[in-house]
């Protein structure tokens, strides 16, 4: 039972992160119909960043919001400086162009803070917390509370906001939207920064478990990718459920079976239920209409 509970929460916690990075491709796909696959570069580079202030001397809590402030500002600049200029490509040149920015931003991260990892401090110095047994890092239940709290505020934003329902009209009909008053353009450009900003926070909240380094963000992209897939791309709660349901299979899968097949275990379990529902739990009608 503690080992159970152990890896319980170790999946609930990762599954967290893959969840937020998952909203992030949600986030950006539902207005723009662009998959960005520098999702997780926005991880990335919220990890190094805060490091790059906690070293400076900034106070913890200031560093945390300037990183998310920055990230939103370098997602907006993707958006304005590159994605306006190309939005007539097709959807394969795009996810290429995607492609080139998340190299780009590795290469410039690398030269930039090196190919080390670094250490960041917990968010609070409490020490681990016995639930049942089981050994739980206070670190990964404020993963899972920041991911509750991002859900939450993504919901009232959409749902009771005149800025969440011009977001909701333009992923729903552009065309409509426009005609309505709304800018595309404007609400393109804040799905980018709301990716940013999504991105940061998890790179910022999984930074003191899983020391961040360059490269980070290719795994946490390619697992928020699938949770987003697994969902059904352009559903966020089907993202939210997807990233919990990877976090779960990856770390129970590593404790029972193999630490080191975890990956392989999970992708497996991924492709295996896109085989029976290509659409995902939560898939549009009109993603599965496409037969996709």
């Amino acid at each position: 039972m503690e080992d159970f509970i152990q890896f319980t929460v170790t999946g609930l916690t990762v599954g967290s992160i893959y969840a937020i990075v998952a909203l992030g491709f949600v986030t950006i796909y539902s207005v723009t119909k662009v998959i960005n696959l520098a999702q997780g570069e926005f991880v990335m580079l919220g990890g190094m960043l805060m490091v790059t202030f906690i070293g400076l001397g900034v106070p913890y809590y200031l560093s945390f919001s300037i990183t998310l402030v920055l990230v939103a500002v370098i997602g907006w600049m993707l958006e304005f400086v590159v994605f306006r200029r190309v939005k007539e490509a097709d959807p394969l040149s795009l996810i290429i162009l995607t492609i080139g920015l998340a190299i780009l931003i590795r290469g410039l991260a690398s030269v930039g803070w090196g190919k080390e990892s670094y250490r960041l401090d917990p968010f609070t110095s409490h020490g681990p917390v016995k639930i049942l047994g089981a050994s739980v890092n206070v670190q990964s239940i404020w993963v899972m509370c920041i991911m509750l709290a991002v859900v939450f505020f993504l919901y009232i934003m959409m749902e009771k906001s005149i800025v969440g329902k011009a977001f909701r009209g333009t992923s729903d009909n552009p065309i409509a939207a426009r005609l309505m008053g709304i800018s595309p353009k404007k609400m393109a450009t804040l799905s980018f920064v709301l990716s940013g900003g999504l991105g940061a926070l998890a790179g910022v909240a999984i930074a003191p478990i899983m020391f961040p380094s360059y490269d980070v963000g290719i795994m946490l992209g390619i697992k928020g990718f699938s949770a987003a897939i697994f969902g059904g791309l352009g559903s966020a709660p089907g993202a939210v459920l997807g990233g919990i349901i990877i976090g779960l299979v990856e770390s129970l899968g590593g404790g029972y079976i193999s630490s080191g097949l975890k990956d392989a275990i999970t992708f497996t379990f991924v492709l295996l239920l896109l085989l029976i529902r290509p659409s995902g739990i939560l898939g549009e009608k009109s993603v599965e209409k496409g037969g996709l």
